[in-house]
């Protein structure tokens, strides 16, 4: 399920556009907390690439060396919409599984804080 999950969330980070490596890798900390060393992310690209999920291309950097960037193709597009969908299925179902321990568990923090301020 990992594997997935990382290789969706690398097909999501290219959506708006296409970004090179370590940019890819940065966009995932910002905006999911997902943390990944750059030898777990380009494994992972060049699997989706070999997949025809993604494009990739060279382009010579201002400064520094040369960078590869990715773009999603069209069947990466559509692939992650698929998956997206299939995720946000699979997570709804999950989140109802979990909703009576999770509002179990508040119920029991609210307890132990009532009960702390009445001891004040």
């Amino acid at each position: 399920m990992r594997k997935g999950a990382l290789e969706m969330a690398a097909l999501a980070s290219l959506w708006q556009g296409r970004l090179y490596g370590l940019e890819i890798i940065r966009f995932l900390e910002s905006h999911s907390n997902l943390v990944l060393a750059e030898g777990t992310i380009y494994p992972i690209l060049n699997r989706l690439r070999a997949e025809g999920l993604l494009s990739s291309e060279w382009v010579e950097a201002q400064a520094g060396h040369p960078r590869k960037y990715y773009s999603l193709t069209e069947t990466g597009r559509q692939r992650l919409t698929q998956m997206a969908q299939a995720w946000a299925s699979f997570a709804a179902g999950l989140s109802r599984l979990l909703d009576p321990v999770l509002r179990q568990a508040d119920q029991t923090i609210e307890l132990a804080e009532n009960k702390q301020e009445a001891s004040r």
